[in-house]
């Protein structure tokens, strides 16, 4: 594989040739209608134009995007699917601060016991966070969307389950749009709380089947309730998690906090900037971390932008809203 640039001059065309040539190999890398370059410059901010096995990358990026375009040419032995694309941008990104995951050299970090075998911590922060939840009996994962945090509470619970560590999974959220009052909606309980709840399913389904969740549920060794119904309980030999955390109160914080019994694992998931309690009442999160800051045995964990491990605008998106909350424009 040859790279050359017509100049050392910054922002010049870099050029690539992909050699030697395979054609499954760079049809494999390019996806179909050249879907994967675009999620590359989409990440990137270049521009990638290309003619066989050659191509043009242009950007401020073009040197890494070079870089990128060769890596994973390199592993396009099999098709890469776009989720392929976007995860392996991620750990490329993080690559100075941890090694990536290769079938000859696994990644660091905690492995789980999942139906996704390849689960494993993509950034610095994810792997400290799966290590966080598994040496600590609570743990908070708080930042901006789309870094993993619910996911991988989740997949640590059903580890946790599938290693016999826990009786029960239980996951929770505050379902704040209804005001926790949930009578006027039309349906039976389960179809009221449903779409507040349908995040934790989906993460269930992905990482145990269907199928799975379906029986556990009706064994009773997975529960999915809204936080409302947490209270009065005391709950034993389980994994609970508590997500969208941000829009809790103090109260409801303290009386899920103190659910925890014996054997009992909880992490406790939320993104202070999306808070859609009413105006002027406290995040029980934004509480929780203050007040908790100093307690042994309690873990947090705050993810940043760079973590982001959704589709790459995601991370763009964040950082144009937290640069707008830095520097706001006055009309």
């Amino acid at each position: 594989m040859k790279t050359k640039s017509a100049s050392p001059v910054k922002n010049r065309p870099l050029d690539l040739v992909l050699a030697p040539l395979d054609n499954f190999r760079l049809a494999n890398l390019c996806g179909p209608l050249d879907e994967n370059l675009r999620q590359i410059e989409t990440a990137l901010d270049v521009t990638v134009s290309r003619r066989g096995e050659r191509f043009t990358v242009r950007g401020e990026a073009a040197a890494q995007a070079v870089q990128i375009l060769e890596h994973f040419y390199a592993r396009a032995d099999a098709n890469l699917s776009v989720d392929d694309i976007q995860l392996g941008l991620i750990e490329i990104r993080n690559a100075p601060l941890r090694r990536i995951s290769t079938p000859d050299s696994p990644v660091d970090g905690p492995q789980l016991v999942t139906r996704k075998a390849e689960l494993h911590g993509r950034t610095p922060r994810q792997v400290e966070y799966l290590k966080h939840i598994q040496e600590h009996d609570i743990t908070f994962g708080i930042g901006p969307a789309g870094t993993g945090k619910t996911y991988l509470a989740v997949a640590s619970a059903v580890d946790a389950f599938e290693r016999d560590l826990v009786e029960r999974i239980i996951l929770t959220r505050p379902a704040v749009e209804a005001g926790e009052r949930l009578g006027f909606l039309p349906g039976d309980l389960a179809q009221k709380v449903d779409p507040y709840l349908r995040p934790l399913y989906d993460a269930l389904y992905d990482l145990m089947g269907f199928d799975r969740v379906t029986k556990l549920y009706e064994k009773g060794a997975l529960e999915i309730a809204p936080l409302a119904f947490m209270r009065g309980r005391t709950l034993n030999h389980a994994f609970i998690i508590l997500d969208e955390a941000q829009n809790t109160t103090p109260e409801q914080m303290k009386m899920f906090l103190t659910r925890i019994g014996i054997g009992a694992k909880a992490v406790v998931t939320g993104d202070p900037s999306q808070i859609d309690l009413p105006k002027g009442v406290k995040s029980g999160l934004k509480d929780a971390v203050e007040v908790l800051k100093d307690v042994r045995g309690i873990a947090m964990t705050r993810f940043l932008k760079e973590d982001v491990v959704r589709h790459p605008l995601v991370a763009r998106i964040v950082a144009a809203y937290e640069n707008q909350q830095t520097n706001p424009v006055t009309h």
